[in-house]
This record gives structure tokens, sequence and C-alpha cells, in this order.
């Protein structure tokens, strides 16, 4: 597997021989085996795979959430195999921004008050008011949870992640309790953040669909990594159709 270089840049994760299993009981679930990865700064990657394929194992482990059984990755020069507790909370805090299906925003705060959440323990934030604009809702912020499409709570999950400016974006199934038009409205702003800020975007689908906008997509099933899948024509989320 080439490490070395991607268009000059040198890999933001890289694992080998990356393992994960569960013991319940008598029976050992392996959730990931022997997985080579090496992503570059800037990379939009699309994990697919169905339900048990492994995709959120991985997810978690690059984010820091949970610890291989075996092999290594690492982030940079930090092997999150070994972190400490701290390590990985640090780790965390600095660098990554999660998506996940279910916005997680705190009903009796304001939109404005929800992303900063964030930047109150982040190191070098951008304002709440910044990333509510940048995801589109800068008419929005004062407006409670409750007050808010779908759609709009998971652009304001959006902006409470990249406030932080993280090198990372993990998505998980950023667009799985969507309509059809509101799922492409959210594709739309993480596709942005990316060519923009430039951020590490890794989103974990169901929808096969959605795979036309990556870089790179991985094909994962029975905790492997199948195939690597490098589309010949790169889409906008506009152009996706399911």
């Amino acid at each position: 597997m080439e490490t070395e270089s991607h268009g000059g840049k040198s890999p933001i994760f890289v694992t080998h021989a990356l393992g994960k299993t569960y013991v319940m009981g008598p029976l050992v679930v392996t959730a990931l085996a022997d997985v080579n990865l090496a992503i570059y700064p800037g990379e939009f990657i699309v994990l697919l795979g169905p339900s048990g394929s492994g995709k959120s194992t991985l997810l978690n482990i690059l984010g820091g959430l949970d610890r291989p059984s075996e092999g290594t990755a690492h982030f940079g020069d930090h092997a999150l195999e070994t972190a400490s507790d701290d390590d990985l909370t640090r780790y965390r805090r600095e660098h990554v921004g999660f998506v996940f299906q279910f916005y997680n925003l705190i009903p009796s705060l304001t939109a404005r008050e929800n992303v900063e959440l964030v930047t109150d323990i982040a190191e070098h934030p951008m304002s709440a008011e910044k990333a509510l604009k940048l995801v589109g809702l800068a008419d929005r912020m004062d407006h409670f949870p409750s007050q808010l499409s779908g759609g709009e709570q998971q652009r304001i999950a959006i902006a409470r992640a990249i406030a932080k400016q993280p090198n990372v974006l993990l998505c998980d199934e950023p667009t799985g309790a969507l309509d059809y038009q509101t799922g492409k409205q959210v594709l739309e702003v993480i596709e942005y953040i990316n060519r923009t800020l430039g951020t590490t975007t890794i989103v974990i689908t169901h929808n096969a669909a959605i795979a036309g906008m990556a870089d790179r997509v991985l094909h994962l099933s029975g905790g492997h990594i199948q195939r690597i899948e490098v589309p010949t024509h790169k889409l906008t989320p506009s152009e996706l159709s399911w």
C-alpha cells in the first residue's frame, strides 16, 4: 500500500492489519479484520456496505471513540491504538468533528448556543455565527431545535462539528433520517465544507448513490475492505439521484 505521498501529501490516517473483535460470552464477533488503509488530507471518502460490514467500527476507531483489538491506527504521528483515554479525549476535541444520523441537539438551547457548546472548549474555534453561516443558517441562529426542520437541525449538527475547525469530519449516516430533497441539501453542506475548508471527510452510508460524490469509495463486507473504487467522474450532490 502506497503511503508516502498522494498529490504530494503525506497521509493523515494510516492503518495496518487493523482488526476489532468483540467477545460476548462464548461468542467472538469479528467486526474488522486486516484493514490496511491510507487516507489523505482533503479527501472525501465514502464507506459503503451493508449493516454489520464494519463501517461504524472503522469510523469509531479513526475518530478515537474505540480502540482496535489488533493492528495499528495512526493519525499523523498519533498512535491511536495505544493512546490513553485522556489522549483520545484530547485528540477528539482538537482534531475530529462528528456528525451522526440523529442530531443530538440540546432542545433547550438555540442553534447558536448548541454550536457554542463546542466553541467554548475548542482550542482555535471559529465563531458560532460563522459556522452557522457556512451551513446556510445565518437567519436561524436564535431558533430552538423544535422550531427547525430535520434538515436544519442536521445542519446545526454540522455547524457544531466544524466550529472547532477539525482536521477530520466523520459522518455516520448523516442523511439516514432525512427525506430525499433534505438529504441532498445536507450533502451539499458536507461537500461545501470539504471543498472550501479542505476538511478531510469520511461518510458512512448504505446509499450507493452517495458514493458518486466521493474521491474514493471503500466497499466493506464482513469486516474487510473488499475493494476501493475511484469514481471516474466525481458528481456534485445536485447530480445524485436515488
